[in-house]
């Protein structure tokens, strides 16, 4: 056994069919954990959760696809119960799944896509972790993660609604650990910079923001999805046992920054 040694659990990952949540199942399942896949597209799930299991999987970890709108109360409700029946228990969660429809200023955002980043990235996070709890808590205890982003940390021109609801997941981590410690159960957040993902591709492929975004980062450079699955998987296992209630940025060093 390892510190980071995942075998014989069980995750959740929403959002996990590209960039961070894919790079997150991939790293799980590598350490010897079962994965769920889980995104709107059931065929994108089954091409991910075969990648997977062809190339990833360790220790007798499996993974296996689950689609799901996270919008919808049903849909998650189901995920969590096919996961259980599935795989006879749950131990980590990750929300990762998140949207943004809108860049631009807060005051011009209209008020449908205001709620549905709301609706969509706190709420559908809120409902994901209260239907896990009982089933991790089930097992001794666990790990729940949220991908926030340091977007939730940092005032933005473009991006305000999705940094307000990025700073509201990292209160639920906060208030969650609070309320899950007696179970066992250890809630935290990670806080992604820039990374290289097609979520982010807008904000990659300007040249010169990367440029300007790099000039200001002390590591210089943009971040790589598995640079986020590293955290997780740290996170997920006995080597983040005594970690609950934190917000890890990984960012290169963009927040602690003077100019």
């Amino acid at each position: 056994m390892t510190l980071f040694d995942l075998t014989g659990k069980t995750a959740i990952i929403t959002g996990a069919t590209k960039g961070i949540g894919r790079a997150i199942a991939s790293r799980m399942a590598e350490h010897g954990a079962n994965v769920v896949v889980s995104s709107r597209k059931a065929d994108m799930c089954e091409e991910v959760a075969q990648d997977i299991n062809d190339n990833w999987a360790k220790n007798g970890g499996e993974a296996a696809p689950i689609a799901c709108h996270i919008s919808h109360h049903d849909q998650l409700q189901g995920l969590v119960d096919k996961t259980v029946e599935r795989f006879e228990g749950l131990d980590i969660l990750v929300c990762n799944a998140a949207v943004n429809p809108f860049f631009g200023k807060l005051q011009d955002i209209p008020d449908s896509a205001f709620d549905k980043i709301m609706e969509t990235n706190i709420k559908s996070n809120h409902w994901l972790c209260r239907m896990s709890r009982p089933h991790i808590a089930a097992r001794g205890g666990g790990s729940i993660m949220i991908i926030s982003s340091i977007g939730g940390l940092r005032a933005s021109v473009n991006l305000g609604a999705y940094g307000i609801s990025k700073a509201a997941d990292l209160a639920i981590a906060r208030n969650l650990a609070f309320e899950y410690g007696p179970d066992k159960i250890r809630v935290n957040a990670i806080a992604p910079g820039l990374v290289r993902t097609d979520f982010a591709r807008a904000l990659w492929e300007d040249e010169e923001r990367v440029k300007r975004q790099n000039a200001k980062t002390p590591l210089g450079r943009l971040g790589e999805p598995d640079e986020i699955a590293g955290v997780a998987v740290m996170l997920a296992s006995d080597a983040g046992s005594y970690v609950s209630g934190q917000c890890i940025a990984v960012d290169g060093g963009l927040t602690i920054a003077t100019s």
